[in-house]
Parts: C-alpha cells; structure tokens; sequence
C-alpha cells in the first residue's frame, strides 16, 4: 500500500465507499418516493438529485484512491 496506508486501511475505506454508495441510492429512492407523495415542487427532486450526485462523486474519487493503494502494493 502507499506510504501510510495499511491494507486494513483500504478495507475499511472500501466498506465505507460501499455503505455511501449503498445509502446514497436508498436513501434517494425513499426522498423521491416521499417527495412525489407529498407534492413538494420539482426544485426538491433537483436538490435531491445533486446531493445524490455529490455523495457518489465522493465515492468515485475514494474508489480511485483505493485503486491507486492496490496498485501501489502490486509495484
């Protein structure tokens, strides 16, 4: 792994991306779901939608990181 960076380190960087990108998605769907129910104007589902974005931004740069890590270890 990279200087710092043990390989239990990666794994705990790896659960954490998944329970965010497994969150983000759930929780997504319910925001939507509730949103359309109680009639709350279109600009929530938008604001709704790029927090989800964010959140799986986020996600995307970890999982980069953690590739990096493994690649790092591989060298």
């Amino acid at each position: 792994m990279t200087e710092g960076q043990s390989a239990q380190d990666v794994a705990r960087k790896s659960r954490m991306v998944s329970v965010v990108i497994a969150g983000t998605i759930l929780i997504w769907l319910a925001l939507n779901v509730i949103g359309k129910m109680a009639g709350l104007p279109g600009r929530f589902a938008l604001l709704f939608d790029f927090a989800a974005m964010a959140a799986l931004i986020w996600a995307l740069v970890n999982i980069y990181q953690i590739w990096r890590a493994r690649q790092a270890d591989k060298g």
